[in-house]
């Protein structure tokens, strides 16, 4: 016997309403949202650096140091020679050339042999214009103050004392350096960054009485402190760094971008107080302490934005002396020169960093390394006119370099290697011996 029709037919179920994606749903699923899935997933993932170390690494960093060191030395000794044979002046205003060790110590080196002796002055230059002259207030009073300890308790002059203390600090730079690297990255790209670092073409740097050694020093080691989540730490270092020499707020920016990602990812990654509070307080301290030398200058002179103003006395020969304003240096220093077409480069360059900095082998190096890049390169945008001493400056992006396609291939590494011997050597002639560095 059938069963009745109303027990056959299926009971009668509501249609079920697809609501359309949301715009945030279109987002997500473009092009542009997979894009940045896998740019995070490329920066947030796991580095691929071997740690710990091997044995005998540091043993292979100090050799390569000391080889680096000595081509430095080899070339510098080289131009001596040569100037004083031909009987060249130092620099464009041809100034006397006085012993190999004055002319290790020519430039910036000398001024900071006058804040070790002297101090820093109570009253600022002036032109008839009433434009702040170059003066020492733009050198920070770290290396200089070691300068003179050291000195005082070795009875050495502050000459072979600043040159031997750069010497130190670029040891400590490089060994920093590698370490970084072996954390990020893979052990060639890691190795060979440093060896490009060692012999890069404004490497001579290292074994004259500049800064720039123990800035990095520091500035690497605050980076590597951020990766092992020892934040603390990174305070201290951040304060010493912040009167070392200009530029140690790029490292608490990149600190900021840091916290942020950690704190929008802290249900996958947790961001305890321990942590977040510490790696605040170091920010806040570099942020501080990175702004502070201005104040100190104008509280010393008298002279309201006193260290600003003196640094603006460089730019006089370039574009002039006016009010800074942040991110215009590098537009104005194009436009005055180069018109429209000077404009046109800036953006392309800015562009062409953008594209390097958003490029998969350069946020494989992980977060600290692309939000630290990312952070010098804005620092140097917003602050800094180009000029000369451009390449100088851009020697802290040394991290950059563990990107593996540098170190891709032998012909590659051969002939980035011997393109950073020939254009060492151009440097020292053009850039210290016959020209400002």
């Amino acid at each position: 016997m059938s069963a009745p029709p109303s027990e056959l037919a299926s009971p009668t179920r509501p249609s079920r309403v697809i609501a359309p994606p949301s715009r945030l749903d279109r987002l997500r699923d473009s092009r542009l949202g997979r894009s940045l899935r896998q740019y995070g997933h490329d920066v947030l993932r796991k580095p691929e650096g071997i740690v710990p170390i091997e044995r005998g690494a540091f043993t292979r960093v100090l050799l390569l140091w000391a080889v680096a060191r000595v081509v430095s030395f080899g070339m510098l000794w080289g131009y001596y020679s040569i100037a004083k044979a031909a009987r060249w002046g130092f620099g464009p205003d041809s100034e006397r050339l006085g012993t190999f060790f004055d002319y290790l110590t020519g430039w910036d080196a000398d001024r900071y042999g006058q804040i070790a002796a002297q101090g820093y002055p109570m009253s600022l230059p002036m032109n008839v214009s009433g434009d702040i002259l170059p003066n020492n207030w733009a050198f920070l009073p770290v290396f200089p103050t070691l300068v003179r300890v050291i000195s005082g308790a070795t009875g050495l002059g502050w000459q072979p004392v600043s040159v031997l203390l750069s010497l130190g600090a670029s040891l400590g730079a490089t060994w920093l350096l590698f370490v970084l690297m072996r954390t990020v990255t893979k052990p060639q790209p890691a190795w060979w960054a440093v060896v490009f670092f060692s012999f890069a073409p404004m490497s001579f740097l290292f074994v004259i009485g500049y800064s720039e050694g123990l800035f990095m020093l520091l500035m690497f080691a605050g980076m590597l402190l951020a990766i092992k989540r020892r934040y603390l730490w990174i305070l201290p270092i951040g304060v010493l760094t912040a009167y070392t020499r200009p530029g140690v707020l790029a490292l608490g920016l990149a600190l900021g971008i840091v916290f942020l990602v950690r704190f929008f990812r802290r249900k996958v990654d947790p961001f305890p107080m321990k942590e977040w509070a510490p790696l605040m307080a170091s920010g806040l301290a570099i942020a501080v302490t990175g702004l502070s030398w201005n104040h100190i200058a104008q509280y010393v002179t008298g002279t309201h934005n006193a260290y600003i103003r003196t640094e603006l006395g460089w730019w006089l020969d370039y574009v002039g002396n006016d009010e800074f304003t942040p991110f215009t240096p590098w537009f104005r220093q194009a436009g005055t020169h180069l018109g429209v077409v000077g404009i046109i480069l800036v953006i392309a360059l800015i562009v062409g960093f953008i594209a390097l900095m958003w490029s998969r082998p350069v946020r494989k190096l992980g977060l600290m390394v692309v939000a630290y890049g990312f952070s010098y390169g804005v620092y140097i945008l917003a602050v800094f006119l180009p000029q000369q001493s451009t390449f100088r400056l851009l020697m802290p992006m040394a991290p950059l370099l563990g990107d593996e396609r540098w170190s891709s291939t032998p012909r590659r590494r051969v002939a980035i290697l011997a393109g950073c011997l020939v254009l060492q050597a151009v440097a020292i002639l053009l850039l210290w011996t016959r020209g400002n560095p």
